[in-house]
């Protein structure tokens, strides 16, 4: 690929091996995906291990919580990656250059904003997910803590999304594994020597990934030739040129995002309702879901972008070959992940709560895990064709169905009408995760992913 720079960031994926391109792609984000992963359960596992049920249950809701308030970065910076893909692909590297400084300016200042919003209004979240009132104040000192480092999570966000965009995964890789190492670290010091329960593992939190941003922006800063942008002031202006196809294809992606996280909390907090025991095995039934997704969403990020920049330069012909590339990499991955939980649940779920009645509600959960590490799998090759061609209008329709009818409307059906308790609003949640596999598969089928969807058109 031609560019205006003799080193570049960029990587060509229009030709070559499918399987060995996505192989060396995918590798980096899955250990990025990991070790998020990992940094998301070790708050969990020591807070339960070292002040018990209700400051983990604080930790699953803050969680929950955190999730709802990124939902506007994981949008933007989605859609941001498919262009920058599909501009790469299309060879308008001008064009690259102009979103980068848009992606910037208004991505951080969406969480400037969404911060004085959310720490406005924390105690009215706190009562819309039915905090238990054993685990209040830990989660309200979680949430505060973490709604404070915003800005950095927006962030690392961006940065990721655009290394990403362009074909690289290793810096981002070094930036979690940054955040992910002094995570650890601060985690053992501030909960289990400082005793600072949940407030600690959220300080830790924000703390690494505050490490984790600045240390991407130097490293970025240093090598501005090589990655093409000059950070000079007048380059973070909005360019309407690429501000108006990010808007196009970020709102359906943020909608998407927020939709099913919201559907998500909603029944989060119809789980909570039922009490720590509940909350505490909903928190760790999503974080072994967290595990499976961490290889999942990586293969399905290095498919997308892979999809996108072959779309952006009209070689069709090799998306059908990365889309199975990614089937048999999620497989491969799902599988034993299935077996060990089915094998050794006991093993799996003591390592967050050792207190017996977590473990015995834990156990009746097998069965939920199971669903939902199977509708990673078939789902995330269709999301990267969905994501990839970046149809604006599909994005929107499997976000109304997939995080607002089936989910929450299956929850409500057998947790409230079939009168399955607390059990039918986990099922309900694991089986909606079915819903973008068949609408991507209609989709594949139909061929529309050829026509008038790239970006770069």
């Amino acid at each position: 690929m031609q560019t205006e720079h003799k080193k570049s960031m960029i990587t060509d994926f229009t030709s070559g091996s499918v399987p060995k391109q996505m192989i060396i792609f995918a590798v980096p984000l899955i250990l990025s995906g990991l070790l998020q992963t990992v940094y998301s359960m070790v708050d969990m596992i020591i807070v339960g291990k070292f002040v018990g049920s209700s400051a983990l249950s604080a930790v699953s809701i803050g969680s929950d919580v955190l999730m709802v308030l990124t939902f506007v970065s994981m949008g933007i910076a989605s859609a941001g990656q498919v262009i920058i893909s599909q501009y790469i692909g299309a060879g308008r590297q001008d064009k690259v250059q102009r979103l980068i400084g848009t992606l910037f300016t208004s991505m951080l200042g969406c969480a400037i904003i969404m911060t004085v919003l959310c720490l406005s209004l924390n105690n009215q979240i706190l009562n819309w997910v039915n905090t238990p009132d054993d685990a209040w104040e830990y989660t309200k000192a979680y949430v505060i803590t973490c709604t404070s480092g915003l800005f950095f999570i927006y962030g690392y966000n961006l940065v990721s999304a655009i290394l990403r965009g362009m074909g690289d995964s290793k810096r981002p890789f070094l930036f979690i594994a940054i955040a992910s190492v002094i995570n650890l670290i601060l985690d053992i010091l501030f909960v289990g020597v400082f005793k600072m329960a949940a407030f600690g593992a959220a300080l830790a939190t924000v703390i690494g990934q505050s490490v984790s941003f600045i240390c991407a922006l130097i490293i970025l800063f240093r090598r501005r030739e090589e990655f093409g942008f000059d950070f000079r002031p007048s380059s973070f202006r909005i360019h309407r040129d690429v501000f108006i196809p990010l808007l196009k294809l970020g709102i359906p992606m943020i909608i998407q995002s927020a939709s099913i996280t919201f559907s998500k909390l909603f029944v989060s907090s119809w789980v909570n309702s039922y009490g720590v025991i509940a909350s505490a095995v909903s928190g760790i039934g999503n974080k072994l879901d967290m595990v499976v997704s961490a290889f999942i969403h990586a293969i399905s990020t290095a498919s997308g972008s892979m999809t996108a920049q072959n779309i952006g330069a009209r070689k069709f012909e090799r998306v059908p070959k990365i889309l199975v590339v990614c089937f048999f990499l999620d497989a491969a991955i799902v599988l034993p992940m299935t077996v060990i939980t089915l094998l050794f649940p006991k093993a799996v779920f003591g390592l967050f709560c050792s207190e017996q009645a977590v473990i015995d509600m834990a156990l009746t959960y097998i069965p939920v895990c199971v669903i939902l590490y199977t509708s990673s799998m078939l789902r995330a090759p269709m999301f990267s064709l969905i994501n990839g061609s970046g149809n604006s209008k599909l994005n929107l329709a499997v976000a109304l169905l997939d995080g607002v009818f089936v989910r929450i409307g299956l929850a409500l059906l057998l947790g409230l009408v079939f009168d399955m308790g607390v059990y039918g609003f986990w099922y309900g949640n694991a089986i909606s995760g079915y819903v973008p596999f068949f609408i991507g598969g209609v989709f594949y089928l139909s061929g529309n992913w050829k026509k008038k969807n790239a970006i770069s058109n």
